[in-house]
Formats: C-alpha cells, sequence, structure tokens
C-alpha cells in the first residue's frame, strides 16, 4: 500500500489519540443492542464472527438467537449430530461456515484455556487474519486490529488511499498494517468493534453520513467530498449461466440431491441429473418455472423442468438421491432457495 505521508495526522501522537477517543466516545453512545455483545462470552465471540462473514447483520441476529438455544456452549456444539448443526445453519449459506465451527467446538471441548495469541487462532479450523484478530481482542483483549471490508472503507477514506485492489481479500490485507497503526491498545475490542460500527452505521458504501461521523475532521476524503473515490476495488466480470433441475414425484415423495463434497456437501437441492440409467421412465418434460440467484460471483438461472415417470423408479438409488416424503423435509438441510422454491411451487402450481 501507499505510504501515508509524513505530514499525516497519524504521525501526531495527540492527534491520533484524539482520533481514538473520538472513535471510541461515539461508540460508547451509539453502538448497536447485539446479542453478542449482551453478556458477552469467547463462545458467544466465536459463533458470532463465523455467522457474520460474507452475511448481514440483520440476517445473522434470529439465527444467533436460535444458535444459542439449541447450542448453548462449545461442549453442546461438539457433541452434536452434523446433520443437525447444518440444519440450524440453514439459510446462511457458505455451509463450510458451519463445518468449521463444528471441527473448532470439537477442539474447543478439550480445552483447559482458550489459545491467547493470533497465530494459535489461525490453526483453528475455519479461522483467517479477520476472525483470530476478532476473537482475541474482542474476548481476550489482546492488541489485534480486525481489517474487514467495513475498516477497508472506513480508513481508504479517511486517509484518500488512491490504490486500486485487485479484490476485496488483497484490499484487507494491504490495510491490515494501517488498522494496526490506529488500534487503541487499551481497548482493542471495543476500538475495533467502533470501526467497523462506523463503516456499517455511518461510513456506507453509498451516500454516507459524513455530516455526523465522528471522525470527519480526520478524514481527507470527507471533507473534500471525493469519498466515492474510495475504497478503490477492480470490480470483477460477473459470470452468468444457466443450471437444469428436474422436478420429480413419486408416492408422495419428490426427487432431491445432496453432493458429498464442495460447498454445498450435504445441502439437498432439485437434482441437476436424473439417476435413472437409461432413461425410459422419462415420459414427459417440462418447464415448470425459472427462478435466479447468485452465488459469489456467478448470476444463476435455474430452468426447473417437472418430469412424469411412466413406471416405478428403481428402487436402489445412487449415492446422494433421496426421495423425500413432504411430511419429512422440514427435517432435513436444503439449501435456502431450494426450500422456498419448493414450497412456493408446491402451493401454487396446479402441475404439482
Amino acid at each position: 500500500m501507499e505510504k501515508i505521508s509524513k505530514s499525516s495526522w497519524i504521525n501526531s501522537a495527540d492527534k491520533l489519540s484524539e482520533y481514538q477517543i473520538s472513535l471510541l466516545d461515539w461508540y460508547d453512545q451509539n453502538k448497536r443492542d447485539l446479542p453478542w455483545r449482551s453478556q458477552p462470552s469467547l463462545y458467544k465471540t466465536v459463533v458470532s464472527e463465523f455467522m457474520l462473514q460474507q452475511t448481514r447483520v440483520t440476517t445473522v441476529l434470529p439465527y444467533f438467537l436460535n444458535w444459542l438455544n439449541e447450542f448453548p456452549d462449545f461442549h453442546t456444539l461438539a457433541n452434536a449430530w452434523e446433520p443437525r448443526v447444518l440444519k440450524a445453519w440453514e439459510g446462511l449459506g457458505y455451509y463450510s461456515r458451519a463445518r468449521n465451527l463444528h471441527k473448532l467446538a470439537k477442539v474447543a471441548a478439550s480445552w483447559e484455556g482458550p489459545p491467547d495469541t493470533i497465530e494459535e487462532w489461525k490453526k483453528l479450523p475455519g479461522v483467517g487474519p479477520y476472525i483470530a484478530a476478532a476473537i482475541t481482542s474482542i474476548s481476550l483483549g489482546q492488541a489485534e486490529a480486525v481489517c474487514d471490508g467495513n475498516v477497508v472503507r472506513v480508513l481508504s477514506r479517511i486517509f484518500a488511499v488512491s490504490e486500486s485492489f485487485k479484490d476485496g481479500a488483497t484490499a484487507q490485507k494491504k490495510i491490515r498494517p494501517l488498522a494496526q497503526l490506529l488500534l487503541r491498545t487499551e481497548r482493542p475490542g471495543d476500538y475495533n468493534q467502533a470501526v467497523m460500527e462506523l463503516g456499517a452505521t455511518v461510513c456506507h458504501r453509498s451516500s454516507p453520513l459524513c455530516s455526523v461521523c465522528p471522525v470527519l475532521t480526520h478524514c481527507k476524503s470527507g471533507k473534500s467530498g471525493d469519498w466515492n473515490k474510495f475504497p478503490s476495488i477492480i470490480p470483477k466480470p460477473k459470470k452468468i449461466a444457466t443450471v437444469q433441475r428436474y422436478w420429480v414425484e413419486h408416492q408422495d415423495c419428490i426427487l432431491l440431491y445432496a453432493s458429498k463434497k464442495g460447498r454445498l456437501q450435504s445441502v439437498f437441492e432439485l437434482p441437476q441429473k436424473l439417476p435413472f440409467h437409461p432413461d425410459p421412465e422419462v415420459e414427459k418434460s417440462k418447464i415448470l418455472a425459472t427462478r435466479n440467484r447468485t452465488i459469489g460471483n456467478t448470476d444463476y438461472t435455474e430452468e426447473i423442468f417437472v418430469v412424469t415417470l411412466s413406471r416405478d423408479p428403481p428402487t436402489a438409488m445412487p449415492e446422494g438421491y433421496r426421495w423425500m416424503e413432504w411430511s419429512e423435509m422440514k427435517d432435513f438441510t436444503l439449501s435456502g432457495p431450494h426450500r422456498k422454491w419448493i414450497n412456493e411451487l408446491k402451493k401454487t402450481n396446479d402441475l404439482i
């Protein structure tokens, strides 16, 4: 990252302290009432940070409360059946987070005391630099600065960082040393949460509330009005793909498929391929519906074909396929979009 000018306020101990105090005072008076901040614990911090990766706070809130009711501590989570863990995560997406959290709980259940360094935390399942810094600063009082998308946006605007980053991960890696320089070591956890809170509630991607920003006097782009130039992250071109899905019913069951690997491992969806080889059983098929979803950087159009069988399907099904009774669907983990689509189509389409 480009060097901060020697004349910048960051080089003045008094100005740095003024910035930190202004931010922390604002946070103390304006922080949101979030459940992981109420009677905080290491377990609450770990769960919330896993859930908040690439997910909005408003989406996480009900999941977090339900999770705490079902898995109130590391030991309960460690002893839980994985399908139950995935079911509790259903709808949050990126299911590897749930699997890694489950694995971490199995390790934590045998702790005499948690690791207290960021390097030790980064060795645990699913824990990267951001989560390690968040946990060690918020729960363990370590002077480790976090750097997520909110922090990148806030700091790149404060210092008008003009460097272009190829993606968000690169921006976080390069901004992290600056975040560390700004950290208030007496209250590292509160300071980290304050910067992220500022990004989430004031320093928005578009239309930031500069007039009420507690550190406006320290913000180069806020004072000049060109905040929209920062951060400069080169957008990735969107990919477009079409996926064919099959809706097949038999004896009050619907055919679903769950992969044994990949990001949707053990998560059921409508199948992309029919498991009958060859396919003389397929009498006819036609498009029942078209639905859209986005995964990562790809926009998917999913064409759902309804298939009518002319005979009973084979008794033995290939691995991953399941004839699921309508009454038992609530007990299994489906991807959020597919559960929604299946429920909608089951209720509204006369063909089903």
